[in-house]
């Protein structure tokens, strides 16, 4: 008997539904407006900003990553809470900064609620904290 089949891919346009879903499914760091998310957004930052990642387990996208090619941060980073915890957010973080990296970023930054699974996350896998305030909290990877 085999697992769930796991693949991770290049996030399209016909994703943005899926990862809109996903992201106001989060348990944590949610969008006290949903509406300030748009659908443009996302498609922005696939076409022109950046780049984003799906995680697919059995053909559904359970996690999204995008990377800001502009400021060389990391847009977005959410796991469906129903597959959290089976390394979906680590694997597609490392393809969202290795891409960045590759880009010449020799940093990359992004911002999460301070307190939170996502801020300890990041530590965990290497980040350093840059700036704290009661709502946010910044962090930073350095190039390897």
């Amino acid at each position: 008997m085999t697992g769930p089949c796991l693949t991770f891919r290049l996030a399209s346009v016909h994703d943005i539904p899926a990862m809109s879903r996903i992201r106001l499914s989060v348990l944590e760091n949610r969008l006290r407006d949903p509406t300030r998310i748009t659908p443009q957004m996302y498609a922005d930052f696939l076409e022109k900003d950046g780049r984003g990642w799906v995680a697919l387990v059995d053909g559904e996208i359970v996690a999204f990553s995008y990377a800001n090619r502009i400021d060389g941060s990391i847009w977005a980073l959410f796991v469906d809470p129903r597959f959290e915890g089976r390394g979906l957010g680590k694997q597609l973080l490392s393809l969202a900064t290795d891409w960045l990296f590759a880009l010449g970023f020799r940093q990359v930054t992004l911002s999460t609620g301070t307190h939170t699974r996502a801020a300890q996350f990041y530590t965990r896998l290497g980040w350093q904290l840059a700036s704290s305030s009661a709502g946010d909290s910044a962090f930073v990877l350095d190039s390897p």
